[in-house]
């Protein structure tokens, strides 16, 4: 949730920033008035009330007397009465005391501790390359929006980024993290295999029209991949491992300045090898596991238990039994094995019976 209001705010700024190119009509002053708002967040480091710790990181790394802060914090900014005795307040954390025994020790993680894993790290180096990709790939979708000359291609793409996290929006929630970010991962394939084979048979208009969809799909998948990757990654690494992927993130979008300092000599042999890096990371998003409606990993043990569904259904045994079953006898009971063995013992004593009568009868 937190991700997609964070892309939401990245999607305005990147619709107000025209206007304030206008309004400063420098670009120094323009980097100067962007660097000045940058400062401004320095006061959520500085400013502990501001911005506190997250009491999950906190509980996950076992700094329990912190987190008991942060949430006694958190209840009085919630206008909630916890009492001044420090005493008292140990009683309303004893389903924190019951997690961890004693006084443990805390436990700090980096990125680097995803070496002794076996499925967060690649699931981290699955969502890290598909985000590299989708931010790469655009450049080949722009190009052919300068055609319209002006404003107009930067608003497309806007438009078109704003139009993904609405579609985001409605879709994942439905469909899955998966099946939707495979889906839009395909479709960011097959635009850019348009385009790079069919380019100069195609009208201006229809070039066009693919290009702003393939600028759609290519956010999507890239604003899907760091949502998908909050919720695989474990608390006690999932800031390092977001930041890691925001960074292939921007990797992937210096991609097209160095391609125009060069001028765009290397554009063909970059949309082809994204392109083919694209149909490499749809093979690679079926190893992801489905996070829809699962809790948040904590513990890098809680991570290692997320696993992909399968790929094809399997198949059930059949509902239907092979023999009709008949009214439930009254001495029946599967549930006492005591009453079982009486009862089983009474039917071959009746059957017995009926066998002798049935072979007087016969001898009769």
């Amino acid at each position: 949730m937190i991700t997609m209001i964070g892309g939401f705010f990245w999607l305005g700024g990147e619709l107000l920033l025209p206007g304030v190119a206008v309004l400063c009509s420098d670009w120094k002053v323009l980097q100067g008035a962007i660097s000045g708002a940058l400062l401004l967040l320095s006061g959520y480091w500085c400013c502990h009330l501001l911005f506190p710790e997250s009491p999950r990181w906190l509980l996950a790394t076992r700094q329990l007397n912190r987190c008991k802060a942060e949430l006694c914090l958190f209840s009085r900014a919630n206008g909630i009465d916890t009492g001044e005795d420090f005493a008292g307040r140990e009683s309303l954390f004893t389903e924190i005391d019951s997690l961890w025994r004693g006084f443990p020790r805390p436990r700090y993680y980096s990125f680097c501790s995803l070496v002794g894993t076996r499925l967060i790290w690649r699931n981290a180096l699955i969502l890290g390359f598909t985000t590299f990709i989708g931010s790469g790939i655009r450049p080949c979708f722009a190009r052919n929006l300068m055609a319209l000359g002006g404003s107009t291609p930067y608003f497309l793409q806007a438009g078109s980024e704003v139009l993904a996290c609405i579609s985001l929006c409605i879709t994942v929630n439905h469909w899955g993290r998966r099946a939707v970010l495979l889906l839009f991962t395909i479709l960011t394939g097959f635009c850019s295999l348009l385009l790079l084979a069919l380019t100069q048979y195609l009208f201006t208009a229809v070039s066009i029209a693919i290009s702003v969809l393939g600028s759609l799909s290519s956010h999507a998948v890239v604003m899907l991949s760091v949502f998908y990757a909050s919720e695989v990654l474990p608390t006690v690494i999932r800031g390092s491992g977001l930041g890691i992927i925001l960074g292939l993130s921007m990797l992937g979008r210096a991609s097209f300045p160095m391609i125009v300092l060069q001028q765009r000599s290397g554009f063909f042999l970059h949309h082809v090898v994204f392109s083919s890096f694209c149909i490499l990371s749809v093979l690679s998003l079926l190893l992801l596991p489905e996070t829809k409606r699962k809790a948040l990993p904590d513990t890098l043990r809680q991570g290692e238990g997320l696993r992909r569904p399968p790929l094809l259904l399997q198949a059930t045994q059949d509902a239907v039994p092979l023999l009709s079953h008949g009214k439930p006898r009254a001495d029946y009971n599967p549930d006492s094995y005591a009453q079982l063995a009486s009862s089983t013992k009474k039917m071959i004593r009746s059957n017995s019976t009926h066998g002798q009568d049935n072979k007087a009868l016969t001898n009769d």
